[in-house]
């Protein structure tokens, strides 16, 4: 069967080319358009001629000037013009990040090729897989955003206003468009307990957000953002344990660059005028939350002072003195600029959002102001000061030009005195003195500070007087205030930051005020003289209300620091002046060069460097945590041969702080006995735990024993523990530790007696306790030697202690390199323990080390020593700057040790157990352990034959609570055949409420209880010496059991015990209360 095929011609072949061209034409040329549709067209375009035309005729209808009518149309104009240049910007944002590596390749560097491989740019890096990370997540986070707008803030708004009831989010939409993050700095050398993120953020995205209001029938909305800044990200503190940061913190250093396409009836803010107006507003609205000082924090894990995360003290004051200024450009022109005028010149200085305006000096280019302004550096570096002039005049003022600088470098030079030339304008100079003052911590330098303060002249009426001091209050909570508004226990969480004049003299007052301000719920008012004689100049603690309830309290931290400008740490002339190359160019030194233009005004110097060294805050505040693995009991049997039931061989591993110890293994023991102390240097920061884990030493897996976690801060909270803890995890076993958190001291009469202590303690690890430990902090060297190839040396440090070393980091190439790094190191005999460092090009060729002895550390008469050391084997004018501090580690059994030959006498019970046989004696039979205690048959039995309880009482000022700790039970009464089933409830009476009411856990089967457990009251000083203590010893009983409950009970007045040292003692119990 056959078929014809057609044939394809010429006419074929261009009909199928029109035919293709058909479909490939659009819709619209494809279809004719209807009647309707054209119709609807010309009545709109009928429509916008009429409503132009409009304005016009009603103006001469009703008889309005010309004029009105022209300046609508010079509105309609400028929201025309501000309109279409947002749009134009947005667009070419957008453009500009789709496009970027185009854009870069082709209109920088006019060539398509790519970048050498050379080419790199270390000090800011970029993140691609953020950015893709951020874009595919971006319509999840718009759906987030949608849901936080709709159920979150729209009812809020509605909430907040009558007028706002029937607002509703009509479209909500992110676009496409994600954020990107263009790169990321990385700051990781300032503080080694943070990691601090610079983020440079742009956003250009085609978002659409539509609101209406319906009872006014108003429509608006935003069509496009831009968002352009720097933000900085803080992950702090840094922990041990998941999710290893505290809190994220999170703010712009300076405002950002923000642009917005309005919609609907938020069209009018695009007016001339008006835009500049809202910008503002919107702005004001954004740092008000996110441009320092103000900060938003997230905290992540419990029992943070988010308070203190997000207003923490500031790293500094600078003290501007607004001097000068001279050859500023003339402004003022009189008759069409025929005859030229001057000037009459003021200055605005910002940092952050901190703004100061100077009087204005008339019809002068060379004016002087001679004021003083002080501004809260928070951040460093990132901060910069800008100066900004201006003509005064009646209708706008005339811009003179600018100055920015970091306050990073005054912060390094501590004293700048320069005259710095105006940028953006054709002439001018302004004249700055600045001063950075450092935060100290005590007050022994006050007076000196009020007499500096007092020779400091100031010529303007309106300038505030110098500061002495700054005090930074966190307010944190209240209790118990009179008032039926809202609730009586608010909490704030929140810090202010004030300048104080006089200490001395100045009060701090503090009201709590009811939501309309208008009734005081109390007051109180704490002399600053008081923090002047508290430690570290800090007050934490709860302060009872004046003219408020009975119980009302209000909680905060006061904190006061000295503003001290220290002139030794002052860069001064080096003399002779080094003529080395790159001498006066390194990232340690201050070069000699002024700003631009200066160098007419004032000689330049020879190249300087500071006295003395300039440690952060954080500087010597680690602390000491040692830990002694004593024993373990009823471990749970492990090992089997051949279907018998046989031991365990244990061993423990303890983490804390990133660090890990290894105990040794006991072969075949459920009882062990390890006596092995560990010390570790730790950092109090929130969050912290000690881990213990229990495993049993196989050939192949080792097997799991239990484990257990102890908060840190409950361990520095309570300084010294003895006590048994229960593995978890497990049927069966628990593990005896001793634990103390070391104080810190300074007093050489204690050395002694510390190495007395230490000579008399061994442990299976041969741990050898510390007694001291050694703060050093490497700030700059000055002066190095030139590599052989000529070059200047890419230096580190390394800084060694008895086998112990640690290294700084790498300087880029200078031979004035600086630091600013701090180590620690235990010391076992601070007066003959050597410190060296060794600094190296590279870790490679050597240019010279230095020793310091820290037998000349404790010659000073505050155990800090400060100093430039030369360099051995090194140029003559080879040094390094050094800080080395020492501080002895106290511990209690020191207090308890009394030196008579080697005889140790007259020790306390709970202290006297843990002192450790000589090395000459048998340390396996001398060996004392803290077993259950006997139930023997001597004085110990209570006088009313009862048993007794062992107790702790103490009061801690600074936490202000009272503290009961319930440690043990002897000779108890046998409540049933098989013992008792021991307990301990206590009150405060006359409190009977659940507030003060305690009991331990009960312990099954035990006349010789021991319980080691801590209750805490939130009570004044005043409050516990009130109370009095209802103790109870009671038999855990059923509901339908005749066994007798009560076991025996304590009443004692906390009146008759001093409860500021605090007191531990066995007390008697009674059948009844005496």
């Amino acid at each position: 069967m056959e078929k014809d095929l057609p044939m394809p011609s010429g006419d074929g072949g261009s009909a199928g080319t029109d035919s293709e061209a058909a479909d490939s034409a659009p819709p619209e040329e494809m279809q004719p358009s209807r009647p309707g549709e054209h119709a609807v067209s010309v009545l709109w375009s009928f429509g916008k001629c009429l409503g132009a035309l409009l304005p016009v005729y009603l103006a001469g209808y009703f008889g309005f000037s010309i004029s009105i009518v022209l300046f609508g149309l010079v509105i309609y104009m400028g929201w025309k013009h501000g309109r279409d240049g947002k749009h134009s910007r947005l667009q070419s944002a957008m453009y500009l990040l789709e496009n970027e590596q185009d854009f870069t390749t082709t209109r920088v560097f006019r060539s398509k090729r790519d970048l050498p491989s050379w080419v790199n740019f270390p000090d800011v890096e970029k993140v691609e897989w953020v950015n893709k990370i951020i874009q595919q997540a971006w319509p999840f986070i718009g759906q987030y955003l949608e849901k936080l707008l709709v159920e979150t803030i729209a009812p809020s708004i509605r909430a907040s206003s009558a007028c706002l009831q029937t607002l509703s989010f009509t479209k909500i939409d992110f676009g496409d468009k994600a954020m990107k993050v263009v790169g990321v700095k990385a700051h990781t050398e300032h503080d080694k307990r943070q990691v601090m993120l610079d983020l440079y953020i742009s956003f250009a995205g085609d978002v659409e957000i539509n609101v209406e209001v319906k009872k006014y029938f108003c429509k608006a909305g935003v069509k496009g953002i831009q968002l352009h800044g720097k933000l900085r990200v803080i992950l702090e503190p840094l922990i041990g344990d998941v999710p290893l940061v505290g809190a994220i913190t999170m703010f712009f250093i300076r405002r950002p660059k923000l642009d917005i396409n309005w919609t609907g009836l938020t069209n009018l803010l695009d007016i001339p005028g008006l835009n500049a107006m809202s910008d503002t507003m919107i702005m004001d609205a954004i740092a008000s939350f996110l441009v320092l000082p103000n900060r938003l924090t997230v905290p992540l894990v419990a029992d943070l002072h988010v308070a203190q995360l997000r207003s923490p003290l500031p790293r500094g004051i600078v003290r501007i003195h607004l001097l000068e200024a001279e050859n500023l450009a003339a402004k003022d022109n009189y008759i069409k600029g025929v005859l030229a005028g001057k000037s009459d010149p003021y200055a605005v200085l910002r940092v952050g959002t901190q703004t100061f305006t100077s009087h204005y000096v008339d019809n002068n280019l060379n004016p002087q102001w001679r004021e003083m302004y002080e501004v809260i550096v928070h951040e460093v570096p990132g901060q910069e000061l800008e100066v900004e002039v201006f003509d005064k005049d009646p209708d706008q003022d005339d811009f003179l030009g600018r100055v920015k600088l970091d306050l990073d470098i005054v912060r390094k030079a501590r004293l700048l005195d320069e005259w710095f030339t105006l940028k953006d304008a054709p002439s001018g100079q302004v004249h700055l003195r600045l001063e950075w003052l450092s935060l100290l911590p005590s007050a022994e330098r006050l007076s000196e500070v009020l007499r500096r303060n007092q020779n400091l002249t100031i010529s303007s009426k309106t300038a505030e007087p110098p500061s002495a001091a700054i005090l930074v209050v966190y307010l944190d909570r209240a209790q118990d205030l009179p008032t039926v508004y809202g609730t009586t226990s608010p909490v704030w969480e929140e810090a202010f930051t004030l300048f104080i004049q006089d200490p001395l003299k100045q009060d701090m007052d503090i009201q709590v005020k009811d939501d309309d301000r208008s009734v005081s719920l109390g007051s109180v008012t704490i002399p600053l003289a008081r923090l002047l004689v508290t430690p570290e100049l800090t007050m934490d603690q709860w302060f009872q209300l004046e003219n408020s309830g009975q119980a009302s309290r209000l909680y905060l931290k006061a904190v006061l620091r000295l503003l001290w400008l220290d002139e030794d740490a002052i860069p001064s002339p080096v003399s002779p002046c080094p003529m080395s190359p790159g001498s006066g160019q390194g990232e340690g030194g201050v070069t000699s060069e002024g700003a631009p233009g200066s160098s007419s005004l004032s000689p330049n110097p020879c190249v300087t460097r500071p006295q003395n060294t300039s440690p952060d805050a954080g500087f010597a505040t680690e602390g000491v945590l040692r830990i002694r693995l004593v024993e373990a009991e009823s471990l749970v049997a492990k090992d089997s041969f051949m279907g018998r039931k046989g031991k365990s061989d244990p061993y423990v591993k303890v983490r804390v702080g990133g660090v890990t110890y290894k105990s040794h293994v006991i072969k075949e023991n459920l009882s062990p006995t390890w006596n092995e102390m560990y010390e570790v240097i730790l950092t109090q920061l929130p969050g912290q735990e000690v881990q213990f884990e229990l495993f049993d030493k196989d050939f192949d897996q080792d097997d799991f024993l239990g484990r257990f976690k102890i908060n840190l801060r409950d361990l520095i909270n309570s300084q010294y523990t003895d006590q048994w803890y229960t593995l978890n995890d497990v049927k069966t076993g628990r593990v005896h530790l001793v634990m103390e958190w070391l104080p810190r001291v300074t007093d050489p009469t204690r050395l002694d007696q510390i190495l007395q202590l230490q000579s008399q303690q061994v442990y299976q690890n041969k741990t050898i306790p510390s007694a001291a430990l050694l703060f050093v902090y490497v700030e700059r060297a000055h002066g190095l030697p030139l590599k052989k190839s000529g070059n200047e040396p890419k230096v580190g440090a390394e800084i060694s202690l008895e086998g112990v070393s640690n290294r700084t980091k790498i300087c880029d190439r200078s031979t004035s390199p600086q630091w600013d790094e701090a180590f620690h190191f235990l010391v076992h005999d601070p007066r003959k323990d050597i410190l060296t460092v060794k600094l190296s090009h590279s870790w490679g060729q050597a240019l010279g080390p230095c020793c310091c002895p820290e037998r000349e550390v404790l010659a000073e008469p505050t155990w800090c020593w400060t100093s430039w050391l030369p360099l051995d084997g090194a140029l003559p004018e080879s040094e390094i700057l050094l800080r080395a501090e020492v501080k002895l580690l106290d511990s209690k059994l020191v207090e308890c040790l009394k030196s008579n030959g080697d005889e140790v006498t007259d020790c306390d019970e709970a202290v006297e157990d843990h002192l450790i046989p000589s090395r000459d004696s048998d340390m396996a039979a001398n060996l004392r352990h803290r077993a259950v205690p006997s139930n023997e048959e001597d004085s110990v039995g209570g006088a009313g034959g009862q048993g007794q309880v062992k107790l702790s009482i103490v009061y801690s000022s600074e936490e202000s609570r009272l503290a009961i700790t319930v440690h043990a039970c002897r000779n108890l009464p046998a409540s049933a055949k098989d013992g008792s089933d021991p307990y301990v409830s206590l009150i405060l009476l006359p409190d009977k409420s659940r507030n003060t009411k305690r009991k331990t856990s009960v312990k099954k089967k035990e006349l010789n209880p021991e319980f080691k457990e801590r209750f805490d009251f939130d009570l004044s000083l005043e409050e516990a010496t009130q109370r009095r203590l209802d103790l109870s010893v009671k038999h855990s009983v059923s509901f339908m059991s005749r066994e007798k409950e009560l076991i025996g009970k304590l009443q004692l007045d906390l009146d008759q015990v001093d409860l500021n040292s605090g007191v531990t003692q066995w007390y008697d119990l009674t059948e009844e209360a005496t």
